[in-house]
């Protein structure tokens, strides 16, 4: 193969050995891949994928690849590549990767546009740059596109304004809102993740310190559940009054950033908006103040003010870049304000992406045949798919549940019977 480009092909073997590491904690998508070896039901369709180059998602490259599909993948965030893994797809699999991990922006929309260069029938996404970079500069391959599916929060919201303003020129199933999707993988991953990855980068102690949590989404909750577990004192700070209230309810202080910028020693964002953490917050944070971002893009945190602020920066340690301020104050930056998780660590646990993944599996294949009849909108993930990979997951861990006798289905289906 010659139609790759990453960081080195003799990692390859070490990267096919966690690999299988992971697919031991993927039951369901092996399940799925298994049928899709036999029924081959993505045969002939070329798919480009953006996203974390893992090896969880190796084993859904493979899957797919097994279906019959003609893959090519590329990273969805700068530092997110495991450049052993990388090595094996290309090695091992022969899927097409371009992807190295801590490009530049240049390299890394380079490396977007030879995704596109690919000129696939269906896109699969997180965080939608490869979908926008299609419909803002490589319109000329949009007629090859049928459909695609999107795996993050921050994506499916870019997606659903483009859908509002009439832009998207093709259906994209949010894998990202299917129920063992954003239940499990944001709450539970995300959670124990974020946490691995700020350990990795700082080994610093937990217990006794305060985190602030920005956002209390399915992220937020998990991580915020995961750092109290460890010890934490946690402040939750939102903008929407109801997951405000859920943040009381569960125990935790909810208070404005500005209040809670100086007497936070760690502060994370997991919002998908912009400049969560601004200028005028890191005017207010203590000495040592620990900043780090778990949501999508890196424009959570005013990197670009924080930078003009200090007098000069310093790497500290790997992922943790130290900014002095003019009053002598030292702000850390963990991992250039990237996913965290994936900068510092290395993402979800397999076992809650085997659901995360199965849901693309399976919503590519139920798009291929209806996609005749569906909208240039974004589409949930049908309820049978959901419920289907719950089951798969139940089994895959020996849990049996109850089954609704016939008398039981009749009664919820009526309306006569009552106290």
């Amino acid at each position: 193969m010659d139609n790759y480009d990453i960081k080195d092909i003799s990692l390859a073997e070490g990267g096919r050995r966690r690999i299988e590491w992971a697919e031991r904690e993927m039951p369901v998508l092996r399940q799925i891949c298994e049928r899709f070896k036999k029924e081959r039901p993505l045969d002939g369709i070329r798919i480009s994928a953006c996203l974390h180059v893992t090896t969880e998602t190796a084993n859904l490259m493979y899957t797919l690849h097994e279906g019959g599909a003609d893959v090519l993948l590329t990273a969805s965030n700068p530092l997110s590549t495991q450049d052993d893994v990388a090595a094996s797809l290309v090695t091992h699999f022969e899927i097409p990767v371009y992807a190295i991990k801590g490009e530049d922006n240049v390299t890394y929309y380079k490396h977007i546009n030879a995704a596109l260069d690919y000129e696939p029938n269906f896109t699969m996404d997180d965080g939608a740059d490869l979908v926008s970079t299609l419909h803002t500069d490589r319109r000329e391959i949009m007629d090859s596109v049928v459909g695609g599916t999107e795996e993050t929060t921050t994506g499916v919201i870019r997606l659903r304004a483009m859908a509002a303003d009439g832009a998207l020129n093709y259906p994209i199933i949010a894998v990202n809102d299917a129920l063992t999707k954003h239940l499990f993988d944001n709450r539970y991953g995300t959670g124990q993740s974020t946490v691995d990855g700020i350990i990795r980068a700082t080994n610093i102690l937990l217990a006794g310190k305060t985190v602030v949590v920005a956002g209390y989404g399915w992220c937020g909750r998990g991580f915020a559940m995961r750092v109290r577990g460890m010890g934490a004192n946690v402040i939750v700070t939102e903008v929407d009054p109801l997951p405000a209230l859920e943040a009381m309810m569960d125990g935790f202080r909810v208070m404005p950033m500005n209040e809670a910028a100086p007497i936070g020693d760690i502060f994370v964002t997991l919002t998908g908006d912009l400049n969560v953490i601004d200028g005028h917050h890191f005017e207010m944070m203590k000495d040592g103040a620990i900043v780090g971002n778990s949501g999508h893009f890196n424009v959570e945190i005013n990197i670009p003010a924080l930078k003009e602020m200090a007098r000069n920066s310093r790497l500290v340690r790997p992922y943790v870049e130290q900014f002095e301020l003019p009053d002598g104050r030292r702000i850390n930056l963990l991992g250039d304000g990237r996913l965290i998780n994936l900068a510092a660590a290395e993402g979800h646990p397999a076992s809650v992406m085997d659901m995360s993944f199965a849901n693309q599996a399976l919503s590519l294949e139920y798009m291929l045949k209806n996609v005749d009849t569906m909208q240039q909108k974004v589409y949930a993930v049908p309820e049978e798919i959901d419920l289907r990979i719950a089951r798969l997951k139940l089994e895959a861990m020996q849990v049996e549940i109850d089954v609704l006798t016939p008398e039981q289905i009749a009664y919820l289906n009526s309306w006569q019977e009552g106290t």
